[in-house]
């Protein structure tokens, strides 16, 4: 039985059914895929329940797992459905593409033909930008997964110039190279395997070649010559691309001349969960499909694929409270069917249901199509492989915890709220914490809730394929997460530079309760404080020492020796604040001010009288500086009053100083802005404090209200709109009261400002109406 390829598009459910049926109609005895070569011995894993996909076979260097790259798989990829039937069988795979060693190779023979871009894969970063063309022209990409980039993270020149379905769809009268493969191999069944490859030849004998496919196709050749000597069914599955190059009669000797003097790198392999969202072409995949989700319906439904599809739609839809009948349902379908008539489709393709669904089942809302499209288009699975899987032991061990945190990985972002008087969720902070030192960013704390000085967190979880590679580079520090994350602390301690690094540290100690990390990160803490003498530098270490002292006990941690270090970096930005703050320029008072709070509010954190009183002495001692900046005398003023150092009429005093007439307005604004700066509630409660600064700006002279007002309109805008609202209203308010509503307004005046306010506002505004607007009529 002669030799038979199977020219395919990679992960389409239609060349995926046919594969298959062709298969079972002249079984092989021996079935080669294109793919990488070193992943053979996994091939049996595709046996196992266990191994659902979207999967991917992940290979990287031995030497560096940075440099990595992915080859995904669906469940209507030919490719897999091809070795699902062969394992099954127990008829021999093998995968017959260019090992990916060699690609890797940095030190590899030039590649004729090319001289600048590296092939696809080569010593890339995974995460590395893909470039746009997508590999394989015309949605036959390259190797069933490949992730296409240039060396080094740089996105690789386009190889090929020619879009092979493009240029059939065209000669065919379509404009839309999908929805002619739709037209002609999804919704017709078996494709035409020898027509395509007809189709593949007539466009490769008029296109330029890329060299590096040239390799790779000398490598295909070779493998095929060997096993043709102890077999002689052979069943070829490949992208279609290739197929005409396969054919073609090549001298062995020329096919060894391109691969010569290629060395090989030693590369690892294993299967990892891949995700629906990863393998659409807009993530940056380059043998991406664009609707993964509705291939995956096209493959799976053998009946009713239109009416089953609008009904999943109709499903999203009143999931998230919109109203959707079966009414709704029946008259998508058959406005989905009647536009393919009119288009002259045999069935009704993604366009059609698309469309008729934004039409009749979201009302037009295109907030409603967008988000069917990203729960059934491009859909929301996530893989699975077994426990039994080969994987580093750090990656054991994190699949371990999740399965005794029962913190299962998701494909879409979700939220999770904890209670870390729980011991489950306190388990799932400090697994999430010490993942984010191994640069596996699983959750992201909200901002809103992260602060340790509560119970609670909220985080927002969403599991990417590539911290597959995060774990395999994070196995160096460690075969536990716990280990690896105490040592990867241990390590940025020692090589910290300044102490705001090793700080940092001690609050990752506290969050991810990493006690053996905690000796090395405290005698680079104190060497490092010893060495730095910058008052901001320390100033920005101690509210992180604050927190990990005050909520230890929250997350049961030991924080002993902590509390020495603490104080006498306390004792050293008092020393060190007399002769920081005098004669400062705008930023440098800013970032100072920025520091001062920080400090102050890490020292009530600790609910020591003692240092408290201390500090608060230091205050007092530099309040009283005539060279203080203004935003810093306003701030000393307003945290002495906080504390009660300071009485209201002590402050009045002190706020008159820089408003009296003669002081430059700038100094005055950037006084109230130290002094308001945190929130307004202080002027809603405190009369003669509001009418002192309303005094103050009714008399700044009209050539200097220009510099102060974007100082004040950055104070005040920075107030929470009611406070603001009730601001207003106290100065109103007694005005009102007194019966003045506006008898005094200047009318010929307030006109000049109507044009203006009429092109605000979008209408005309006469100047009868400005005067019912002051109040007259």
């Amino acid at each position: 039985m002669p030799e038979r390829f199977y020219g395919i598009r990679h992960h389409g459910p239609g060349s995926a059914r046919a594969v298959v049926r062709e298969l079972d109609r002249e079984p092989p005895s021996i079935l080669l895929i294109e793919g990488p070569p070193e992943a053979d011995d996994l091939v049996r894993w595709v046996r196992d329940e266990g191994l659902v996909p979207p999967v991917a076979l992940l290979g990287y260097a031995a030497d560096d797992p940075r440099r990595a790259a992915f080859w995904p798989f669906a469940v209507f990829s030919p490719e897999w459905q091809a070795i699902r039937w062969a394992v099954t069988r127990d008829v021999p795979v093998r995968f017959f593409d260019l090992p990916y060693g060699y690609r890797l190779s940095r030190s590899r023979a030039p590649t004729p033909g090319r001289t600048t871009t590296p092939p696809p894969g080569e010593g890339e970063d995974v995460a590395a930008p893909a470039r746009e063309d997508g590999g394989e022209p015309g949605g036959l990409p390259d190797a069933a997964g490949e992730e296409p980039g240039g060396g080094d993270g740089a996105p690789a020149e386009p190889l090929r110039p020619v879009d092979p379905i493009g240029e059939l769809a065209k000669a065919a009268g379509y404009d839309d190279p999908e929805r002619w493969w739709e037209d002609v191999v999804e919704h017709r069944g078996m494709p035409a395997f020898e027509a395509v490859a007809e189709a593949m030849t007539a466009i490769r004998e008029a296109s330029p070649e890329d060299p590096e496919d040239l390799v790779r196709e000398a490598y295909m050749r070779t493998v095929l010559r060997e096993v043709r000597k102890s077999h002689e069914d052979i069943a070829v599955v490949c992208g279609a691309w290739h197929v005409p190059a396969l054919l073609r009669k090549v001298a062995v000797k020329d096919d060894a001349a391109l691969l010569k003097g290629r060395k090989k790198s030693k590369v690892a392999f294993t299967w990892v969960p891949w995700t629906y969202g990863r393998l659409a072409s807009w993530s940056g995949y380059g043998a991406g499909v664009r609707s993964p989700g509705w291939y995956h319906h096209l493959f799976a439904t053998s009946e009713d694929v239109v009416p089953r599809w609008l009904v999943d739609a109709a499903q999203v839809l009143r999931a998230e409270g919109v109203p959707t009948s079966s009414a709704h349902v029946i008259e998508a379908t058959r406005l989905a069917e009647a536009l393919a008539g009119l288009r002259g489709r045999p069935l009704a393709g993604l366009a059609e249901v698309t469309e008729a669904a934004e039409a009749v089942m979201c009302d037009g809302e295109r907030l409603r199509v967008e988000l069917i499209g990203r729960k059934l288009v491009v859909g929301e699975r996530l893989g699975a492989v077994p426990e039994e899987m080969p994987a580093v032991p750090l990656a054991k061990d994190l699949a371990a915890q999740q399965r005794s945190l029962r913190l299962k990985p998701e494909a879409l972002e979700r939220t999770l709220e904890l209670d870390l008087r729980r011991d489950i969720d306190l388990g799932r902070s400090r697994l999430l914490h010490r993942l984010r030192t191994l640069d596996v960013p699983w959750g992201e704390p909200e901002a809103g809730r992260r602060g340790t000085g509560t119970f609670r967190e909220q985080w927002k979880l969403r599991w990417q394929p590539e911290f597959a590679i995060s774990l395999v580079e994070g196995s160096m520090w460690g075969t536990t997460v716990t280990a690896a994350a105490t040592a990867r602390v241990t390590d940025r301690a020692r090589k910290a530079e300044t102490l705001a690094d090793v700080t940092a540290l001690v609050e990752v100690c506290l969050l991810g309760d990493l006690a053996d990390a905690y000796p090395p990160v405290l005698a680079a803490l104190d060497t490092r404080a010893a060495l730095d003498a910058d008052v901001n530098h320390l100033m920005a270490a101690l509210p992180a020492l604050a927190r990990s002292l005050r909520y230890g006990d929250v997350r049961r941690t030991d924080v002993a020796g902590l509390a020495a270090v603490t104080e006498s970096l306390l004792s050293r930005i008092r020393a060190g604040l007399p002769a920081a703050v005098g004669s400062l320029g705008d930023e440098a008072a800013k970032e100072l001010r920025k520091h001062l709070d920080g400090v102050h509010s890490a020292i009530a954190l600790l609910d020591d009288q003692s240092m408290r009183e201390r500090w608060d002495a230091t205050l007092v001692s530099l309040a009283d500086r005539a060279d203080l900046h203004g935003l810093l005398a306003g701030r000393l003023t307003r945290l002495l009053l906080d504390a009660g150092k300071f009485e209201p009429d002590e402050v009045r005093r002190r706020l008159r100083l820089p408003l009296t007439v003669g002081t430059p307005p700038a100094h005055a604004a950037a006084w109230v802005e130290g002094f308001l700066s945190g929130g307004g509630l202080l002027l809603v409660h405190d009369d003669a404090l509001l009418e002192l600064l309303d005094d103050w700006l009714a008399d700044i002279a009209t050539e200097s209200f220009d510099d102060v007002l974007p100082l004040l309109r950055r104070t005040f805008g920075a107030f929470a709109a009611g406070e603001r609202r009730a601001i207003g209203e106290r100065i109103a308010g007694p005005r009102a009261a007194a019966g003045d509503t506006g008898a005094t307004l200047d009318h010929d005046r307030a006109a000049l400002a109507l044009p203006t306010l009429s092109m605000l506002l979008g209408r005309e505004i006469s100047r009868e109406m400005g005067r019912d607007i002051g109040g007259e009529r």
